[in-house]
C-alpha cells in the first residue's frame, strides 16, 4: 500500500509541475511516458517490450513489461524472457510457453536514483518543450510591437523582460535604439519583435525601435482607420530619432488620409513622436503617379519639373535655386528620406533659366530680433534664408517647428519688416 501511494504521489507531483510549466494535458502525458521510457531504457537497456498507462489527473502509472513465456532453464534474456514456473508464480497460473506474459513493474522499487534521473529527465525534456514554444511563439511575432520592462542596461544592448506572464528576455541592441533612448531600470518600452535565433535549443529574441515597422505599427494603434484597413500605409522612410516620412493611401474618398493619420491639432501623431523622441514626422499622401509623389515626397521644396528614368528608378530634380536646401534638407536628410519613401534614386539640380537674383537675408542675421534656438528650428525644417520662410505654409511651420502660433505671426512679421523697409 506504501508503495502505491509513494507511486501516485511521485507521479501526481511531476503532473502538477507540468502544470505549472502552463503544459496541455496531451503534452503532458506524452512528456510523462516519454520520460518513464527514457529511464526504463536506462536501466534495462530497451523500453520496446514496456506498456505505460499514465492518468495525470489522478497520479497513476501501470507499467506492463512484457516478457516471453520460456522453459525452465532456457531464460536467456530476463529483459524480453520469463521462464514458466516464475510466470505461474506471478499471477498467471494459466501460463503456458511461447506465450506473453505482462509483469507489473513498481517504479518506485527502483530506488531513488531512479526517481532522481526521472526527475532529471523530465526537466529537461520540459525546457525543450518550453524553448520551442518560445521560438514559434517570437518567431510569429516578427513586426509585431511588444512591452517589456527595462532590467539591465550594458553598453552595446539592453536587456528588457517581456511583459507577459512567461517573462521571456528580450535584447535590445544600442544599434536598434534610437540614438536618444536612455533607460531606467523598471522602466516599460515598446519595440517590435526583429528576429529570433535559436541556436542550441536556446530561443534568443531580438527586438528593435528604429525599424520602419515600429513606425508603421504605431500607426496602426493610433489611427483607427489604419486598424480597419481603410486607410493603407505604403511606404515608411526613417532616420531613427531624427526624421521620418510616411506614405498613406485612404479607399474612402470621405477620408482625408494625412489628416485622419495626424489627428485633430496633431491629437494622433503627437503621441507617435514622443514614443519616437521627437522624431519629426511628414505624412504624405501616396498617389500612383510617380513625379507626383517624388514632389509630395520632397515638401517643403517646390519643384519646377521632374525627368524620371523608370527603368533604373532614378529621378532628376529642377528647383529654383533657393528651394534647393530645402529639398536637400538638414545633412541631406529630407532627399535621402524622399528616396527611400519613393524607391527612385532622386538628383536635384538648379533651374537657372529666366531666374532672376533677388536679395535675400540669411537667418542667422536676425540674432538680434530671433531667439537663436527658433532660427535653428527653422534651419532644421531646411529654410536658411527669411525669404524661404516668408514663402512656406505658416501652417507647415507651426507643426514642423513646434512652435507656438504667436511665436510663428512675430517671426514672419520681423522678417517681412526688413523687405518693407527697403
Amino acid at each position: 500500500m506504501a508503495k502505491k501511494e509513494e507511486k501516485s504521489s511521485m507521479v501526481g507531483e511531476f503532473a502538477e509541475f507540468l502544470k505549472d510549466k502552463n503544459i496541455d494535458k496531451n503534452t503532458m502525458t506524452s512528456v510523462l511516458v516519454e520520460s518513464f521510457q527514457k529511464v526504463l531504457s536506462t536501466i534495462y537497456g530497451t523500453e520496446k517490450n514496456f506498456q505505460i498507462v499514465l492518468n495525470p489527473d489522478k497520479g497513476d502509472v501501470e507499467i506492463t513489461q512484457e516478457l516471453e513465456i520460456v522453459a525452465d532453464g532456457e531464460v536467456e534474456n530476463p529483459t524480453t524472457q520469463i521462464s514458466l514456473s516464475e510466470a505461474r508464480a506471478d499471477n498467471d497460473p494459466d501460463a503456458e510457453i511461447g506465450e506473453t506474459h505482462a509483469r507489473n513493474i513498481v517504479f518506485a522499487d527502483f530506488g531513488r536514483r531512479a526517481i532522481l534521473n526521472l526527475r532529471q529527465t523530465l526537466q529537461s525534456r520540459i525546457l525543450e518543450l518550453q524553448n520551442e514554444a518560445i521560438y514559434r511563439k517570437f518567431n510569429d511575432l516578427k513586426g509585431e510591437i511588444i512591452s517589456g520592462e527595462v532590467y539591465q542596461t550594458w553598453g552595446k544592448e539592453t536587456l528588457l523582460i517581456d511583459n507577459d506572464r512567461d517573462k521571456n528576455e528580450l535584447i535590445l541592441p544600442r544599434t536598434e535604439s534610437i540614438p536618444s533612448d536612455r533607460f531606467r531600470k523598471g522602466e516599460t518600452v515598446r519595440a517590435v519583435v526583429l528576429n529570433v535565433e535559436n541556436k542550441n535549443g536556446k530561443p534568443k529574441i531580438y527586438v528593435s525601435r528604429t525599424s520602419g515597422e515600429f513606425l508603421r505599427r504605431l500607426f496602426e494603434i493610433e489611427v483607427p482607420e489604419i486598424h480597419d484597413g481603410l486607410i493603407t500605409i505604403h511606404s515608411v522612410a526613417r532616420i531613427p530619432g531624427e526624421r521620418a516620412k510616411i506614405a498613406v493611401e485612404s479607399y474612402d474618398d470621405r477620408i482625408d488620409p494625412v489628416g485622419a493619420c495626424v489627428g485633430v491639432k496633431g491629437s494622433r501623431i503627437h503621441g507617435i513622436v514622443r514614443e519616437l523622441r521627437n522624431e519629426n514626422i511628414d505624412v504624405i499622401s501616396y498617389t500612383s503617379d510617380p513625379k507626383l509623389f517624388i514632389q509630395r515626397a520632397l515638401s517643403p521644396a517646390h519643384i519646377k519639373s521632374i525627368s524620371i528614368n523608370e527603368a533604373e528608378r532614378k529621378a532628376e530634380v529642377y528647383l529654383r535655386p533657393e528651394e534647393v536646401s530645402m529639398a536637400i534638407g538638414k545633412g541631406g536628410s529630407n532627399i535621402k528620406l524622399a528616396s527611400m519613401l519613393t524607391g527612385y534614386e532622386i538628383d536635384v539640380f538648379r533651374d537657372t533659366e529666366g531666374y532672376v537674383v533677388e536679395e535675400d537675408v540669411d537667418l542667422d542675421a536676425f540674432n538680434d530680433d530671433i531667439e537663436e534656438w527658433i532660427i535653428e528650428a527653422l534651419k532644421g525644417l531646411g529654410y536658411q534664408t527669411a525669404k524661404a520662410v516668408l514663402r512656406a505654409p505658416r501652417e507647415f511651420i507651426v507643426e514642423k517647428a513646434d512652435l507656438e502660433e504667436e511665436t510663428v505671426d512675430e517671426v514672419l512679421e520681423i522678417l517681412r519688416q526688413e523687405f518693407e523697409n527697403d
